[in-house]
Formats: structure tokens, C-alpha cells, sequence
């Protein structure tokens, strides 16, 4: 699919009015401030590189989830001060995203200007796909570009259906580059290759799971998901997180994992607590034995080092999720050792993918983003684009 699609190196953007859907769904304190801008940076190489070539931007983007119109603490224009100071130049701002005055200002644009639009979410049209609401923010640029992929896998009007009103339309940097990643850990893996699956739910990654055993050597399982796995195996596991109705399918699962060769690692011990809380008691547990009135919340010193290992080990290792509850400093030490040894494998040669979301998150908070050969922007549309389905945002560039 990427191959039929134009790249902003394909176009000449000279004296053109590009609009590109960017993705500034940024976090904001309780002063409005941007606290971390990692997906503002990453829009940067694409709005340059049209700004250098002679042409104007205007952007659009969501931020939240607004229920009931414009409400101010979801206004895009807490976001331009973060823009200004990354571009090293003026932003202006359109208090709509459609209508005379953000029409007016996009027009009177001079080469090598730029404008941040409101909110698109302010409307309901833009999730809803509307197409009239994605025509009448077409009429804002002589060209298209999608720069979003963390919103690729939505059909929403300034993702996927505003691309038929352009006769002209191209994929930014960020959309390029994140599909060559998650295509190098798709189709041509350096081996051993090991996947490392966190967070609370088999449910969320059963697709990318099943996907992954043709695929894969290793399979780490991690996270608040271990723990079906462990009830499964017959073991006991207290108050810790499980899916009861998933015990069956993951039975299956490890059986299909030992006939397609894949081998898969689960937590030999587990850090425990009588409370989903920092400061409650705590304890350490073997897996499989958890006693009652208490939960699994990390990944025990032992799996820690077992998981280090096989990572270290590998070529290619894709994560997707925490190890425990890392926001709790007391949960934190089985996600931190995880991204150390992906750290350790990519300094010795391995390529690294970190999956989006909480994975990402936590790399960028312990300082290995820059240790990482890469890191998603996109959690849902990157799990996704690696189950195999197609990306609207994606296919509406296509010829």
C-alpha cells in the first residue's frame, strides 16, 4: 500500500497552500500547558520542509474528546505557544476550523506562514465522517497531506474522507516513516525476533498476538494480561486482574505457539500487593501462586532477569505494553528493565520497535526514547496497521 502512495518529497509545494492533518492531541496541565510535546515534534520535519519549499500550512487536528462543542480546555490554541517556540516562527490562530473567518485567514496566507486551526472535535461531523463538513474544510488548502498516523485508523472527515476533494494529496515524513517501521518488524525481521505484550487485557491483543506467532520466535507476555494465563495453567492468583472468559482461548493459544515453534515467556514471579495502591502492603509471589487478598501488580526480580535475557538476545524485538502499573513508582521496576534490555539490544545491533501508548510513555519517561530505534506515535492505528487491517487515513491517500 505505501508504495502507491506520494510522499512530500514527491511535490512541489512552491506558492501551494498545503493543509495537513497533524495529530497535537497532546497532554495539558491544569494550567493549559503542553507537558509533553512528542507529537508536536514530530509534525515538524513535514511542515518545514513545506514551509522551505515556498509554500503556507494550515493544520488541523482534534485534542480530547469534547462532548458538547467548543469548550475551552480542549482549544488548540493552548497548543500554539509549544508550535511557535518548535518552528522558531509565528502561528496563527482560527478560532473555528470552518466558516468565513478561518477561510479568510487561510487565504490571505503568505509563503511561509502558518495556521493552527480550532478543534475539529468541536464539531460532531468530524467523527462521524460527514463529507459536507470534510468538503468545507478542503476549501481551506490547494493540497493535502495526512501527517496523523495516530488517527489513521479512524474514517473520520479530516482523515480519510476529505482526500477525495483533492486532486492533489500526499503522506507527511511521520506517516511514512511509522509504516516502514512497523513494516520492518512485519515482513523482513532480523531473527531471533521477540514480541514483549503488556497491559491489562488479552482481549485488546488477541489480533496482533494470533498475527504475531506466524511471525515471531519469542512471545513475552507481561502485564496485567499474565495473569489469565497463569489461572489458565491452573495457578492461583488472588485479586490480580483475569478474564474469565478467556481462559480456554489462551490455553489454545500457548498450544498453538508450541506447533508453530514460537516460544513464549511468561512471569516466574510476581511483585504483589494488598491494594491497587503505592504505599499498601507489599509482598513477592512465585506465579501461579498468589494467595488470596492479594494482587499481582509488577513483574518479581526473577521474570525481570528472564526477560532481560531473551531480549537481549534478539534482532528484532517489538514492544506493546507496560510490565505492571508504572505510574506507581512501587510497580515501576518490571517496566523499566524491559525498556533497559531493549535499550541494551538496540545498542548492539537489534531493531527496536516500541509499539505506541503506554509503551511509549514509558520509554519517553525513563529516558530511552533515544535509545530505541523507534517509537510509535500511534498505539491504536499501529496495532491495527500490524493485525492486518487497513488504515482509512492510509487508503485515502491512495491514487
Amino acid at each position: 500500500m505505501i508504495n502507491r502512495i506520494k510522499s512530500v518529497d514527491n511535490l512541489d509545494f512552491k506558492g501551494k497552500r498545503a493543509l495537513i492533518r497533524v495529530d497535537f492531541n497532546v497532554p495539558l496541565d491544569e494550567h493549559q500547558s503542553v507537558t509533553d510535546d512528542t507529537r508536536i515534534r514530530a509534525a515538524i520535519p513535514t511542515i518545514e520542509k513545506i514551509l522551505k519549499q515556498g509554500g503556507s500550512v494550515v493544520l488541523m487536528s482534534h485534542l480530547g474528546r469534547p462532548k458538547d462543542g467548543p469548550t475551552d480546555k480542549y482549544s488548540l490554541r493552548h497548543v500554539v505557544a509549544s508550535l511557535q517556540k518548535l518552528l522558531n516562527k509565528p502561528v496563527k490562530f482560527a478560532p473555528d476550523c470552518i466558516g468565513d473567518e478561518a477561510r479568510n485567514l487561510a487565504v490571505g496566507l503568505k509563503d511561509g506562514e502558518v495556521l493552527l486551526l480550532e478543534n475539529l472535535r468541536f464539531y460532531k461531523e468530524e467523527e462521524k465522517g460527514d463529507a459536507a463538513f470534510a468538503e468545507k474544510l478542503s476549501k481551506l488548502g490547494d493540497v493535502y497531506v495526512n501527517d496523523a498516523f495516530g488517527t489513521a485508523h479512524r474514517a473520520h472527515a479530516s482523515t480519510a474522507v476529505i482526500a477525495q476533494f483533492f486532486n492533489t494529496k500526499a503522506a507527511g515524513y511521520l506517516m511514512f516513516s511509522e509504516l516502514n517501521n512497523a513494516d520492518k518488524v512485519l515482513e523482513n525481521p532480523q531473527r531471533p525476533y521477540t514480541a514483549i505484550m503488556g497491559g491489562a487485557k488479552i482481549s485488546d491483543k488477541i489480533l496482533i498476538i494470533e498475527r504475531l506467532l506466524d511471525k515471531v520466535d519469542n512471545l513475552i507476555i507481561g502485564g496485567g494480561m499474565s495473569y489469565t494465563f497463569s489461572k489458565a495453567k491452573g495457578g492461583t492468583i488472588g485479586n490480580s486482574l483475569c478474564e474469565e472468559d478467556k481462559l480456554d482461548y489462551v490455553l489454545g493459544l500457548m498450544k498453538k505457539a508450541e506447533e508453530k515453534g514460537v516460544k513464549i515467556y511468561l512471569p516466574v514471579d510476581t511483585v504483589t500487593s494488598k491494594a491497587f495502591a503505592n504505599d499498601a502492603e507489599q509482598g513477592l509471589a512465585k506465579a501461579g501462586e498468589i494467595p488470596d487478598g492479594w494482587m499481582g501488580l509488577d513483574i518479581g526480580p526473577e521474570t525481570r532477569k528472564l526477560f532481560a535475557d531473551v531480549i537481549k538476545s534478539s534482532k528484532t524485538v517489538l514492544w506493546n505494553g507496560p510490565m505492571g502499573v508504572f505510574e506507581m513508582s512501587s510497580f515501576v521496576n518490571g517496566t523499566v528493565a524491559v525498556a533497559e534490555a531493549i535499550a541494551t539490544a538496540t545498542a548492539g545491533g537489534a531493531f527496536s520497535l516500541i509499539g505506541g501508548g503506554d509503551s511509549a510513555a514509558a520509554v519517553n519517561k525513563f529516558g530511552f526514547g533515544d535509545k530505541v530505534s523507534y517509537v510509535s506515535t500511534g498505539g491504536g492505528a499501529l496495532l491495527e496497521h500490524m493485525e492486518g487491517k487497513v488504515l482509512p487515513g492510509v487508503a485515502a491517500l491512495e491514487p
